[in-house]
């Protein structure tokens, strides 16, 4: 297949060219039509039900609604009587736009409402404004409507999940397009050293790009279809460009090696592919099983993220395959035209086959150290905390960051921990004497929950208002309330749904408050209704659930098709055993690495973030990813340890012989990869931010211990048995080249 290939873009160059140009041309105009990128909604969990519930019964703000802080200008506060009128003025645009199904603010809501959302002391105002649409379709004209508010007495600013969501967008991409301006330059410059050619340097570059601007393409496109979170795309170009270069870097350099070795240029370019692109092949399905596994968390947003980073890792292969070879086939023996005279910054005269050697010599003195460091760097990982995206995972002087700030510092009282205990019956109406006392006790027994500060809702744990204060109340028709009070009820009770607020000054990723979760969730019923809990603090609880449950499935998945895939490329038992297990001591120790940076907050200050819970995001997708990474490494240095095992039957002459041969070019690989993903180290969103400093410092790892060391170590342990496999699966020994 592969040499078909070869001989293809050597028959078809011009064709092949052609055709990915043409499909460049039309990812830039996907690109300039733009997406849809959702907030990350994970399916099926019960605190997402119950947000939805309050959503459409009682209108309660969910994932398309936001928040606006005004604060008065020249000494205008609350209590003059100019604020309302020009807090009115200021919002009547939105009151006016269809799209907006409420605006709830202190110039027109409920006394007991409104005086809430005042601040005196702040000379400021909260307004909470809640769109009909899905977050997808409201994020598309939320521009709009934050460019609708004007006034001349008022000052500004806007955060809620719309604004959290936009300003996250914006940073994601700002962050992408500088992480991309200084990783290019940087891994051009590396491939110049390694290939001192400008030509060959810059093929490698122009297929990582390629490969990364149609992959966003498409993921842009599908995000107009199905849900595609706004990580998204940052992740896909961020794997997707580190393994494109290292792909084409594999191929290159078999390519300029079989020249030097006085091949014709037609001859390279087969073996080149029949070699390195069979490597190329492997490593690609290695990276796409590992991001693959993410579909067992199909329901989460987690799913679209693996599929994104998939489709440009495909992409990648596919034109390492086609349009890398057309390039060469074009170029012919000119690959190194425009030679640098640069020097060899990575000495390839023997010094890996010496490594190996003295490796070998002494295999048990070095792996025993080799795999303490290991485990040990990865201990701290059985400290790990999850809990899920929040406003904080933007740093300080990003707009909705700041505008929560000011509103915490306002409004104390309204950003405390709110877990929502929303409780539905089965028939209409949901407040009758009966449940309305029941719901009664119930909020007092909450009170006694530790931690738990008041309970607020359809019934209130304030001591002035009594059980039977709330029977009268609920003995009311709607149509006998007054309009204030008639309004405050629907805030808090709707056809078949009621709501009570569970107030705690714990934080909502803290073990107290995912207590009170559990203790509410203990007892799912009261009276004849069903009792549902959300707000941060169960959503957390129920991210974190949904992947651990689903996890084991995606490990098991990726082991055992990984082992698989290797074992059809290296037709042995023991060897793609070892490669799955150092890829668990490199996955073990950048999760350590993970924990002790950003969780327990070393290196908060070089790194400029605040530390706290990891997303769940951030643990998943680096096992998944760093899995299917690691065998870049693997495929082409045991491929090619296979070649020479075969050749010579002589264990310790393949291993060394084999590091020798792909030393340079792993180094050099792990090098770009590194920069790449260093350069989305410098990334101002924290979940990005730790992706990237966790892939880099597992790609250095995995490259330089496990593969310097680690691996000569085991290969010699074992000796011939690395190579051993039942005879019916052997299979025909592969051409010699």
């Amino acid at each position: 297949m592969l040499v078909r290939l070869a001989n293809l873009a050597l028959r078809r160059s011009w064709a092949i060219v052609i055709i990915c140009a043409l499909l460049l041309a039309f990812a830039g105009l996907m690109l300039w039509h733009g997406g849809r990128l959702s907030a990350g909604n994970t399916v099926g969990i019960e605190s997402d039900f119950a947000q939805r519930l309050i959503e459409e019964d009682l209108s309660y703000p969910g994932d398309s609604s936001f928040l606006i802080l005004f604060t008065g200008r020249d000494g205008l506060a609350p209590g003059d009587p100019r604020f309302l009128p020009a807090l009115t003025a200021a919002l009547a645009p939105l009151r006016a736009d269809p799209r907006v199904r409420s605006v709830v603010a202190p110039d027109d809501a409920p006394p007991v409402v409104g005086e809430r959302l005042l601040s005196r002391n702040a000379r400021s105002a909260l307004a909470i404004i809640s769109l009909r649409d899905d977050f997808s379709t409201a994020a598309v004209y939320y521009p709009q409507l934050r460019d609708a508010v004007r006034s001349s007495a008022l000052d500004f600013g806007f955060t809620g999940n719309l604004g959290f969501r936009y300003d996250l967008n914006v940073a994601n991409e700002h962050d992408l397009v500088r992480a991309e301006l200084l990783s290019l330059p940087l891994a051009l410059l590396v491939l110049m050293v390694v290939f001192r050619s400008a030509v060959a340097a810059s093929l490698s570059v122009g297929i990582g790009a390629l490969a990364v601007i149609s992959g966003i393409a498409i993921i842009t496109a599908l995000s107009h279809v199905m849900d595609i979170a706004v990580y998204a795309i940052n992740i896909a170009s961020l794997i997707g460009l580190g393994v494109a270069i290292d792909y084409s870097l594999f191929i290159v350099s078999r390519y300029r090696d079989e020249l030097a070795r006085g091949a014709a240029f037609d001859a390279a370019l087969i073996t080149a592919l029949d070699t390195s692109g069979r490597a190329v092949v492997f490593s690609g399905v290695a990276v796409a099983i590992g991001l693959g596994s993410l579909l067992f968390l199909n329901g989460s947003f987690l799913a679209s993220m693996g599929l994104a980073a998939g489709i440009v890792v495909v992409l990648s292969v596919i034109f390492a395959l086609t349009f890398l070879p057309a390039l060469l086939a074009l170029l012919g023996p000119h690959i190194d035209t425009g030679r640098l005279p640069l020097p060899r910054l990575i000495d390839t005269n023997g010094v890996w086959h010496r490594i190996a050697t003295w490796v070998m010599r002494r295999p048990v003195v070095v792996l025993l150290p080799s795999l303490a460091f290991l485990i040990a760097l990865g201990s701290p990982f059985i400290r790990l905390t999850m809990a899920a995206a929040d406003v904080h995972t933007l740093p300080p002087g990003i707009p909705a960051r700041d505008v929560y700030e000011r509103i915490h510092a306002a409004f104390p009282d309204q950003t405390r921990n709110r877990i929502l205990v929303v409780v539905r019956f089965p028939d209409q109406p949901a407040v009758t004497a009966e449940r309305v006392s029941a719901l009664y006790d119930l909020a007092q027994r909450y009170t006694k929950l530790p931690g738990v500060a008041k309970v607020e809702g359809i019934v209130d744990t304030d001591p002035r208002l009594t059980k039977d204060y709330f029977l009268a109340d609920a003995e009311m028709p709607d149509d006998w309330l007054p309009d204030d009070a008639r309004r405050l009820r629907s805030m808090v009770a709707g056809k078949d749904v009621v709501l009570l607020t569970v107030i705690t000054d714990a934080e909502p990723a803290s073990d107290a408050a995912r207590d009170i979760v559990r203790a509410i969730r203990a007892d799912p019923h009261v009276a004849d209704g069903t009792i549902l809990v959300g707000g941060p603090s169960a959503h957390d609880l129920d991210i974190t659930d949904f992947t651990l449950t689903r996890a084991p499935r995606a490990i098991g998945f990726v082991v055992v098709v990984t082992y698989v895939a290797l074992f059809i490329l290296l037709r042995s038992v023991i060897l793609p055993l070892k490669a799955v297990l150092m890829n668990l001591l490199s996955i073990t120790a950048s999760f350590g690495a993970l924990v002790w940076i950003f969780q327990d907050g070393h290196l908060a200050a070089l790194l400029q973030f605040e530390p706290g819970p990891l997303d769940p995001t951030v643990p998943t997708l680096l096992f998944c990813s760093v899995f299917g990474l690691s065998m870049d490494y693997e495929v082409l240095m045991l491929s090619r340890m296979r070649e020479e095992y075969l050749r010579t039957r002589d264990n310790t002459w393949a291993v060394a012989e084999g590091l020798e041969r792909t030393g340079r070019l792993v180094t050099s690989a792990a090098l770009i990869m590194v920069i790449v993903f260093g350069a989305f180290a410098m990334a101002r969103v924290v979940v990005v931010k730790a992706m990237g400093v966790s892939l880099a410092l597992a790609v250095a790892l995995d490259a330089t211990l496990v593969r310097t060391l680690i691996v000569p170590a085991t290969m010699r342990l074992f000796g011939d048995f690395n190579w051993w496999a039942p005879k019916a699966l052997r299979g025909k020994p592969p051409r010699p080249h």
